[in-house]
């Protein structure tokens, strides 16, 4: 079967590079070559995450660790703020769990504000809210920074945010935003194979995870703070992601975090240019697009062309390319381009040769 050049939302294309790094001979997951390989991606991930604390990983996806933060933190109730398919999906995750749960909605294609947030979080009912920063499903990236600054005004509350698909795309600065948890998987702007999530906590986390009896063990917080500090995880790894990772890592800091942020605000300035040049409009709300794929209206709001997407998808299949074609309630209505991780203004260029020849077959 040909190679289609991956350009969905995730897992993203990976390279030969990173392929022969996830191929190292395995290592005993306790011993001190592990414990070594721990330690050196340790402070990369703190630079890349902007924090002093210990960041953890998980062999998981991050819906693992997005229902462990439910687990671990939720006591009293938790604010779902919802925006798409996965923060919608974050309410449902917390109900199954047990807790008590309330849903901060707003419609697709909209962002998370603060004030809104702010109104639910001074009824004083919750302990933990969940955001998306960057929801997939939509491309709406919601103002991160600005629903952190409640974090002062509401500290028993716990601020649980996915940055899936912005974490290594965007600055995150976790100790700077306040936070309490900080996840993503690492098959969208890592550019690693599906399979690992990469999280950090608060101390304050920690201290609320310490006294929840409900935790389980799997993703237990306490258990991944104990095991972290000896450079190990709860649970056996999957030791080619560390490996992997660590390479990835190595990467990031040669390329530099400023111009691997700059280099995706181009690749994705492009995409929303070519999408304007064929007379199509964009699904989110004007301000509130994604850095890391774009989100392209084909019906499911007012204006802008509207064309077949399987047709679309199909055409740029036969040219070795894979877009995405609308996800849940907006499927076809709505197409996705991914920009994240390695993609370059010469492998975007190319892309978009292949679209625009798609375009005119329609």
């Amino acid at each position: 079967m040909a190679h289609l050049k991956l350009h969905i939302p995730g897992p993203v294309e990976v390279s030969e590079r990173t392929f022969r790094a996830f191929c190292t001979p395995m290592i005993g997951h306790r011993s001190q070559s592990f414990k070594d390989l721990y330690a050196k991606v340790q402070p990369q991930l703190q630079t890349l995450l902007g924090t002093k604390q210990l960041v953890y990983l998980s062999t998981s996806s991050a819906w693992g660790v997005m229902e462990g933060a439910i687990r671990n933190l939720v006591q009293k109730k938790v604010l779902n703020c919802m925006c798409g398919a996965f923060s919608d999906k974050w309410f449902d995750v917390s109900k199954r769990c047990g807790k008590e749960a309330e849903a901060l909605q707003v419609p697709w294609g909209s962002p998370i504000r603060a004030e809104a947030v702010d109104a639910k979080l001074a009824t004083g009912q919750f302990d933990a809210l969940t955001l998306i920063h960057n929801e997939t499903s939509t491309g709406v990236m919601s103002p991160l920074a600005e629903i952190a600054a409640l974090k002062p005004k509401y500290p028993d509350v716990m601020f649980i945010v996915d940055t899936v698909s912005s974490m290594t795309a965007v600055p995150l600065a976790f100790d700077a935003l306040g936070i309490d948890v900080m996840l993503a998987g690492t098959q969208k702007a890592f550019a690693l194979p599906p399979g690992m999530a990469v999280f950090v906590c608060s101390p304050a986390a920690l201290a609320r995870a310490a006294k929840a009896k409900d935790r389980g063990y799997y993703f237990d917080f306490i258990e991944f703070q104990k095991n972290a500090e000896q450079n190990m995880t709860p649970s056996t790894p999957s030791i080619a992601h560390v490996f992997a990772l660590s390479a990835k890592l190595d990467e990031f800091f040669a390329e530099g975090l400023d111009n691997r942020y700059a280099r995706h605000r181009r690749t994705n300035q492009m995409t929303r240019d070519w999408a304007a040049k064929h007379g199509f409009t964009l699904f989110p709300e004007p301000g509130f697009e994604s850095f890391t794929l774009t989100c392209i209206n084909n019906g499911a709001k007012p204006g802008g062309r509207v064309v077949d997407v399987p047709k679309l998808q199909k055409l740029a299949r036969e040219r070795g390319f894979l877009i995405d074609g609308g996800y849940g309630k907006i499927k076809g209505t709505t197409f996705r381009i991914s920009n994240m991780g390695d993609e370059t203004e010469a492998s975007m260029g190319a892309l978009f040769a292949a679209l625009d020849e798609a375009i005119q077959q329609l």
